[in-house]
């Protein structure tokens, strides 16, 4: 029982120190110094949390972290600066809780608690990167309250019951490897969204063709897609959106074709896969939705679902809007479904 406690609280503060590395440390040395927690018998090489100069300086790190939290882009910023500081900062926290005399025993210890705080830091990192795609301030502000208060709630939670602690935290990390890919993906393309809008300027002129050509190592997955083997009328790069049968935030190409007007297909490759799904847009409509960080292409329909989205960079505006209009021409000589025919008045005999 001992042991897990002493796990629970080491992971504990090392996952808590990707959150929010200044206020852990400053919680827990103000606790420690105001005796409101007793370590002297379990973790005494904790101790030095305690000292004045640690709880000052961890508090004004706090306070600087407190306002940069709720700014958007300065968050990212400061996030990306404590890439390293805070990996650091949850190793030599777990070290202070293990107090393990053996220096081979500390270094798997700093290297996994590292470990651990990278994880949670890289989570808080995407998310909040994800969320500067928004330019309104109050999602950078709930989600530093969130933080904020998650801490203090970890922080009593190791100190009313460190085993159900590392329960709970190893529930968190388990969590965090299943998610984590799907939030990669989404930082990933918010990445390359934000590097493309600073350093390509949008354009608004009109290009007069779109490209017709794919990568050799997406024609096999076009094939399967083009059942009929239609000449490729156009292919443009983007980046899916969330919809049934498409995963989100994968790189690839959308594709219309000589055959059906109301058919496209979305080509790319996963990992060491390449996928194909074909998208059947009768009854659909299309517009252009210009976004902060990108310019979008949706396809909706008022009779039926999904609806597609597909993400360009902001220099691609003249190829969003080449794109909408050709879906726009294809989609309109699509012949809609006929409607039932209105049963005709029944004659009552004179």
């Amino acid at each position: 029982m001992e042991i897990l406690q002493t796990l629970g609280m080491a992971l504990g503060l090392a996952s808590l120190a990707g959150l929010n590395l200044y206020l852990t440390v400053f919680v827990t040395g103000l606790a420690i110094q105001q005796h409101w927690i007793d370590i002297s018998q379990t973790h005494p090489d904790l101790a030095v949390l305690g000292h004045p100069a640690i709880i000052a300086i961890s508090g004004a790190l706090y306070l600087l972290q407190f306002f940069a939290d709720k700014v958007p882009w300065v968050d990212s910023l400061w996030d990306t600066v404590h890439t390293v500081i805070r990996p650091v900062g949850g190793a030599f926290l777990a070290i202070r809780v293990l107090g393990t005399p053996d220096p081979v025993l500390d270094v798997i210890a700093a290297l996994l608690a590292g470990s651990v705080t990278l994880m949670v830091h890289g989570v808080k990192a995407g998310t909040r990167l994800v969320a500067n795609h928004s330019p309104e301030p109050f999602s950078n502000i709930a989600l530093s309250v969130t933080e904020d208060v998650t801490v203090l709630g970890g922080l009593a939670l190791i100190r009313h019951d460190p085993t159900l602690a590392f329960f709970v935290f190893s529930a968190v990390l388990l969590a965090i490897a299943y998610f984590g890919p799907k939030l990669f993906r989404a930082v990933k393309v918010n990445a390359w969204l934000l590097w493309k809008k600073l350093t390509s300027p949008a354009a608004d002129q009109l290009e007069t063709e779109l490209p017709k050509t794919l990568p050799h190592e997406l024609e096999i997955a076009c094939h399967s897609a083009n059942l009929l083997g239609e000449k490729i009328v156009w292919a443009v790069p983007c980046v899916s959106g969330s919809a049934r049968g498409i995963p989100a935030n994968v790189f690839g190409y959308l594709l219309a074709t000589e055959g059906d007007p109301a058919r496209l297909a979305f080509v790319a490759k996963r990992a060491w896969r390449k996928t194909a799904q074909q998208l059947e847009l009768a009854t659909y409509k299309v517009a252009h939705e210009p976004k902060f960080l990108s310019e979008n292409v949706v396809l909706y329909s008022l009779e039926k679902k999904p609806k597609f989205i597909f993400l360009f960079a902001r220099s691609q505006r003249p190829v969003v809007k080449a794109v909408v209009a050709s879906l726009q021409e294809r989609l309109e000589s699509t012949p809609q479904p006929a409607l039932p025919a209105e049963p005709e008045p029944a004659t009552v005999p004179g």
